[in-house]
This record gives C-alpha cells, sequence and structure tokens, in this order.
C-alpha cells in the first residue's frame, strides 16, 4: 500500500435497537412539545459515524421508519437534512457527545426572539451553566460555515439557543440529551415566570457553588426522565 494512502473506515449498521431507541427519542420530544414538523435527533454509532432520525414530523414516526447512518466528516447522505451538519461538527468536536437533539421549545423560542436564554435560576437550570450561548442568526443552517460557527459558539454547554429558530443540545446519551431538551424548556419557562413578576422581581440566580451542587448525574436522573417521556410508546416493550 502506498505510504499516503487513505485507509477508509466502512459505515456501520445501525442495530434495530439503535433504530428503536431514537424513534422512541424523536416521539418523546414530540409529545413533550419541544419539536413539531421540524426537528431532529441523532445517536452516535462509531467514531466516525451517527444515527439520524427520519426526516419526518418526530411525533409521528412509524416502526419501520428507520434513520439514516451518517459520517461525521463528510457529505450529507441523500434525503438528510441539511441542518443535520450541526450534528456533524458537534461529534466532530466534542467525542465525548454521543446524542444531538435540534428541537423548537416553545418558551424558548420565545426569550430567544428578544435575544434572552434561560439563567440557571432553578435546579434543573444548573445542567447549562451561568449562561447559554445565544447565536443570533435566525436563519436556517444550510452549509458547513454556518453550521461550524454555531458549534464554536456552543463550546462546551450542553445547549445553544438560536435566535427566533429553536436549540440545539447535546449529551452523553441520546436518554441525557432528551432530558436536557426538556430541562432547557423547563428553564425557559421559569424565566418567562420570574420576569413578569413586576413586583419586586430580583435577578436571582445560582451561585458558582449552588451550579456546582446542582450539577447531579446520581440518583438515575436521566434514566427516570427517559422513562417519564417515553411513557405510553408504542415501541416501549418491544
Amino acid at each position: 500500500m502506498p505510504m499516503n494512502a487513505t485507509i477508509s473506515t466502512a459505515a456501520p449498521t445501525a442495530t434495530p435497537e439503535q433504530q428503536q431507541k431514537l424513534r422512541m427519542a424523536a416521539r418523546a420530544l414530540g409529545r413533550a412539545g419541544l419539536v413539531h414538523a421540524y426537528g431532529h435527533c441523532s445517536l452516535r454509532l462509531s467514531k466516525d459515524y451517527f444515527l439520524t432520525c427520519a426526516p419526518e414530523p418526530m411525533a409521528t414516526l412509524l416502526p419501520e421508519e428507520e434513520g439514516t447512518v451518517v459520517p461525521v466528516d463528510g457529505e450529507l447522505p441523500e434525503g438528510v437534512l441539511g441542518e443535520v451538519r450541526i450534528h456533524q461538527y458537534i461529534y466532530q468536536k466534542h467525542p465525548d457527545v454521543n446524542a444531538v437533539c435540534r428541537i423548537m421549545p416553545p418558551n424558548v423560542m420565545t426569550l430567544s426572539t428578544q435575544a434572552i436564554t434561560p439563567r440557571a435560576r432553578h435546579g434543573l437550570g444548573a445542567y447549562f451553566g451561568k449562561e447559554i450561548p445565544l447565536w443570533h442568526d435566525p436563519r436556517l443552517l444550510r452549509n458547513d460555515a454556518a453550521a461550524q460557527a454555531l458549534v464554536e459558539q456552543m463550546s462546551d454547554c450542553h445547549a445553544v439557543v438560536m435566535r427566533g429558530n429553536g436549540a440545539v443540545v447535546s449529551g452523553d446519551s441520546i436518554e441525557q440529551a432528551v432530558a436536557f431538551a426538556w430541562y432547557l424548556e423547563d428553564s425557559a419557562r421559569i424565566e418567562l415566570a420570574v420576569r413578569s413578576m413586576h413586583d419586586g422581581f430580583t435577578d436571582m440566580a445560582l451561585d458558582d457553588e449552588e451550579l456546582v451542587d446542582r450539577y447531579v448525574t446520581t440518583g438515575r436522573v436521566f434514566d427516570r426522565m427517559w422513562r417519564h417521556l417515553t411513557h405510553g410508546d408504542p415501541e416501549l416493550n418491544s
């Protein structure tokens, strides 16, 4: 073999269990009102490939609708949504990330139109640190340069909010990413509620010590949220 020859990595085949879990994640996000006709999620299969859900309204995915295997670095396969580029760059930049959700949560969306992201005012907000990054451009991300810039702005945060265009969350697993999607919207609900307190409102948020103490990963916190959000799913016991 020539010295400068490239060894290609064959794309893995997603297992039926991986396909099913991704569909369940998509439907959970839909049932929770975190996506509507638009949105997508993915899970990592290997260092070089991930599985993205079928490009359909996520709550409506049927058991026979399988996702597509996508390279972490390379052209998007035919039929894959253009904004899946965001997933590619997250997986490239963060080898420890194993799942990504592109979501459209209504309270997050409302705040974002005013260039506001939720502050960590309660326990579930602690997972995003002191400040959630805001991507100011409301246009769809349909090119590599924009997707890469958004991921750079996201940095090490579990979320980035897109002005008038939803949000992206990532996690160590699809269960964690789905939980973070719910936590982000709950943080936005709290933010809207406290900002409506015209009398006596103080801009109080968790301090550094409280943020550390409330970033809890024990007690099956993500598994319990996964069970809550996937309850009643048609593939739950299949």
